[in-house]
């Protein structure tokens, strides 16, 4: 709200005026002539105690009125500061500082004077200190922004997922799946978030903490029928201390090291800035291809003069594992404790933590990255635990003769390591207008970096745990307008065969081997359970996943963007398809190799808090 200065002016003259009239009144009636003695001319009437009361009163409430004038014009004047004077540069300015832009998904600017997204009033200061925006709070020396944005949103699947906001690429269903034909429609608000950044200086250190959250969970009562209620799931929540001489500590739930930056390392150079590289899908797991994690983590970076950025990380570990035909010869894990994890989710026994390095350095010309993951599974191994047996026996000597089975006789841990290596290239294009981006993530056992989830391990016969290789990679073309940013986003994820023979069964056991079973992955079945609402698993269809790939194009346009905050539109369209490893079972002559796809529009409406 613009603030009228003539009005200002206006009741300052009004303000003089009265105070002038109060002064001769009193004075008047100071003046009077007592005891009847003789008198000037003839005078207005007496002014009574009550009328200059209600004179007071008037400019008591006009002083008032002045004040809050006076303290909007300088909120008003306050904010105006902190923007370019010059008129090309005005839409730079009217980017708001929001920490809560590492969340999100979508183009957060247009590109301006050199900048791929516009940045905040405060990044365009020399040596730009805290972020802040009009709802800061200044509070002790802390500067505390919140932030956050309403969405709302629908999906429209061509094969029915029963999925919200989040595309579980894994889960696309084979051809013969009833759900496979039948499409889906989906509205949700769930993708709104929240966030609270805070931020201050402490001699030579820069100290900052950041916690978001959505509502992309669900608790036991959850259901789209009626309230539509939905439970708040944590993002981000970290404290980071960044010292004046290049040094930075960050500790709490972040984005993975392995997550591709646009410039740095540092997780606050991606709140609201220039340099945010994740997909800006509205699809909140982003798009097939896209390496990233949010998990507990400690990091520690160098920054050598915006040039150069080295970080190593230790972060918590965790497992995915698919793998059919073994026996009961292993354990991985468990499922959570009641009383801190989901008891309906598996945790595996983790043995170390994950340690990520990277290195991040801009020669002059894009940015590049360099990032290696070292992680390691742990399982124990039951030698007894299954024994193969003829006729009607019950038990039977164990494979390793220590008795007896099935048993724990013999039962031992075994460990095995894995990782990967992975680079990233970001180049831009005609004053940042066009964003071009290549990324390739690769090793063995790394499968949950994936946003289509793909599993990091199989079994061996054995029971030993056998890391799957797979490889991640993403073709990213990006253009930024004042009002209209495009983009378009090429990935595939790939996990190979994990197969291994088990001679005590004579089976093929693990993960994709030739021999699994696919005869089954094109026949529909009818429903067994008589709910409306549990649909057939197919049989005889193993189906393991050899590659996901998607192909999304979409835009966001900008309908205002400035102090008041933003609200802008979003669409996108995505063919998604899941391939998976051939097994027996005949399809035309040759091997089953069924295929499951998806086509996806998503569109989205959001308002941004400044």
């Amino acid at each position: 709200m613009k603030v009228n200065k003539k009005l200002i002016l206006a009741a300052l003259i009004l303000a003089a005026f009265t105070a002038g009239a109060v002064a001769q009144t009193e004075t008047a009636a100071d003046a009077a002539p007592a005891n009847g003695s003789a008198a000037s001319p003839p005078a207005s009437p007496p002014v009574t105690a009550a009328d200059i009361q209600s004179l007071r009163d008037a400019l008591a409430a006009q002083q008032l009125q002045i004040e809050r004038l006076t303290e909007q014009l300088q909120r008003q004047q306050s904010f105006e500061q902190v923007q370019p004077a010059a008129a090309g540069k005005s839409e730079l300015a009217s980017q708001p500082a929001r920490p809560e832009l590492a969340e999100v998904t979508t183009g957060v600017g247009a590109p301006q004077n050199g900048a791929e997204a516009a940045p905040s009033a405060q990044e365009i200061q020399p040596n730009s200190g805290p972020m802040e925006g009009p709802l800061t709070i200044h509070f002790r020396g802390i500067n505390i922004t919140p932030g956050g944005y309403a969405a709302a949103e629908f999906v429209r699947r061509s094969r029915a997922l029963g999925a919200d906001m989040s595309t579980p690429f894994n889960s696309l269903t084979m051809p013969g799946a009833s759900q496979s034909k039948v499409s889906e429609l989906f509205g949700s608000a769930r993708q709104s978030k929240i966030s609270l950044f805070a931020d201050g200086r402490m001699k030579n250190v820069d100290l900052s903490s950041y916690v978001s959250a959505d509502f992309l969970s669900s608790g036991v009562t959850s259901t789209s029928v009626q309230t539509n209620g939905y439970t708040l799931r944590l993002r981000q929540a970290w404290g980071q201390a960044k010292f004046d001489n290049g040094w930075s500590v960050v500790g709490g739930q972040m984005w993975s090291l392995v997550t591709e930056n646009g410039k740095g390392i540092s997780p606050d150079d991606d709140l609201g800035r220039t340099n945010d590289a994740r997909p800006r899908t509205i699809d909140s797991v982003y798009n097939v291809g896209f390496t990233s994690g949010r998990q507990l983590g400690i990091r520690v970076t160098k920054d050598l003069a915006d040039k150069v950025w080295l970080a190593a990380a230790v972060e918590n570990s965790e497992g995915t594992l698919t793998t059919h035909g073994n026996e009961t010869n292993f354990l991985l894990g468990q499922a959570g404790a009641s009383n801190s994890n989901n008891t309906g989710s598996t945790y595996t026994f983790n043995s170390s933590p994950d340690v990520i390095a990277k290195i991040a350095f801009e020669p002059g010309f894009g940015h590049y990255e360099i990032v290696g993951l070292f992680t390691r599974f742990t399982d124990r191994i039951f030698p007894c635990g299954q024994v193969i047996l003829t006729g009607t026996a019950t038990t039977g000597p164990c494979p390793n003769g220590v008795g007896t089975g099935p048993s724990a006789a013999g039962a031992f841990n075994a460990s095995k390591n894995a990782g990967g290596f992975g680079a990233s290239a970001r180049w831009h294009f005609f004053d940042n207008h066009i964003v071009f981006g290549l990324h390739g993530f690769g090793g063995s056992g790394i499968g949950r970096y994936s946003v289509g989830q793909l599993s990091d391990v199989s079994i061996h016969a054995n029971g030993t745990v056998d890391p799957i290789r797979s490889f991640q990679g993403l073709a990213t073309l990006e253009w930024h307008g004042k009002k209209l940013d495009l983009y378009t986003y090429d990935g595939v994820e790939y996990a190979a065969r994990a197969g291994d023979f088990d001679p005590r069964t004579g089976k093929e056991v693990g993960y994709g081997a030739p021999l699994f079973n696919n005869s089954g992955c094109y026949t529909e079945l009818p429903p067994t359970v008589n709910t409306g609402f549990t649909p057939t698993a197919l049989a005889n269809c193993t189906a393991d996943t050899r590659a996901l790939t998607e192909y999304t194009a979409g835009l966001w346009y900008r309908f205002y963007n400035g102090p008041r905050g933003r609200f802008q539109f979003g669409t996108q369209y995505s063919y998604i398809t899941r391939q998976t490893w051939s097994g027996t079972g005949f399809t035309k002559g040759v091997g089953a190799s069924p295929e499951g796809l998806d086509n996806m529009v998503m569109t989205s409406f959001r308002y941004y808090l400044p």
